[in-house]
């Protein structure tokens, strides 16, 4: 879409947001640099020859002026807990869409609650998780899916060659372990349940050339959230490879490093999604490069088909309700590799 369209990024001058802005502008947009920290969003403008808006979650006239003539935001500034609800509020009065690339199972929950009634009311688009965690997920479910109506099970498993997590996945998950109360939370029996036990370690059979690895099992992402939406499937798990876990968790894992032109660590990653029905089973498999850089033509494609009307629903949807599930994975293909096994 070669448009000139102003599209918000709050959070621009962010690990991901970054990357956003860097797609927004290959895809022919103009992006305006929105964020709470002055001092980095002037030194992002300076480098980057855009206009930069400085904007503060605790003031919403902050938040109008920045998403003022924009005709869409993308929110990429975590915590989403204390980001989403005034950003989508911004949007709601400014009257365009609003993208966020949260991963944050609780926040993503708050957006659908918080806003589902007042955004279908007002036919306006609320698309939350709209990102390699929760966005990438739910489309290759539904693809998946094909024509099945429901199925009994989801299983989403992340083949990752390692995490070296940003300073904002760290920030996010201490906000989400704060408002489990160091519980862990896994989506069974149609719901949410919060669990005080260790998860189960297992093999998982990632198609070759991964094969069989070790992963945690109910290391629970926002597909839980995303998936469950809109698809009639009661239980959702998803996995996360041994090593890739340790390392998010270990303290000292540096941040990812830029290998490439554009930004991208030397990472790797293999999404498994399987559904099942009765005794019958399908398979959709994405194969790419760098969990955060993959993000942004997740989101700016969103955004693209959101301002070109190529949508199923308003209101508060995850990505495979409203857009079409198979063709935006294709569309993604640039930066992604399907295989569906049906």
């Amino acid at each position: 879409m070669e448009s000139g369209l102003t599209v918000a990024v709050f959070g621009a001058y962010g690990h991901t947001g970054r990357f956003v802005v860097a797609q927004l502008r290959d895809r022919g947009f103009v992006p305006v640099l929105s964020g709470r920290d002055a001092a980095k969003l002037e030194k992002a403008a300076s480098e980057s020859g855009l206009e930069a808006r400085p904007a503060s979650v605790d003031d919403p006239a902050s938040l109008d002026r920045a998403l003022a003539g924009a005709a869409a935001v993308i929110n990429c500034a975590g915590p989403f807990a204390a980001t989403a609800g005034p950003v989508i509020e911004a949007a709601l009065r400014a009257g365009i869409p609003y993208v966020d690339v949260a991963a944050e199972i609780e926040a993503n929950v708050d957006t659908f609650t918080d806003f589902a009634e007042r955004a279908r009311a007002a036919g306006a688009v609320i698309v939350p998780a709209m990102a390699f965690y929760g966005g990438l997920g739910d489309l290759l479910a539904t693809a998946a899916m094909g024509d099945w109506t429901a199925a009994d099970e989801a299983h989403v498993a992340y083949g990752l060659s390692g995490w070296h997590p940003t300073a904002g996945t760290r920030a996010s998950g201490v906000v989400s372990g704060e408002r489990r109360g160091g519980r862990r939370v896994r989506y069974a029996n149609g719901r949410l349940e919060y669990r005080d036990d260790k998860p189960p370690t297992l093999e998982w059979p990632f198609p070759d050339p991964m094969g069989p690895r070790a992963v945690i099992g109910e290391f629970t992402m926002a597909d839980v959230v995303t998936i469950p939406s809109h698809l009639s499937i009661p239980d959702v798990r998803t996995y996360m490879t041994v090593e890739a876990a340790r390392e998010l968790s270990d303290p000292d894992t540096p941040a990812p490093a830029p290998v490439d032109e554009h930004g991208r660590s030397a990472q790797t990653f293999l999404v498994d999604v399987v559904v099942r029905s009765g005794g019958a089973q399908r398979r959709a498999v994405a194969r790419g490069r760098d969990i955060y850089a993959i993000t942004a033509p997740l989101a700016v494609e969103a955004v693209d088909r959101i301002l070109t009307g190529q949508t199923r629903t308003v209101g508060v949807a995850s990505a495979g309700e409203i857009f079409d599930a198979l063709g935006f994975l294709h569309a993604l293909a640039p930066h992604l590799t399907l295989e569906l096994r049906r």
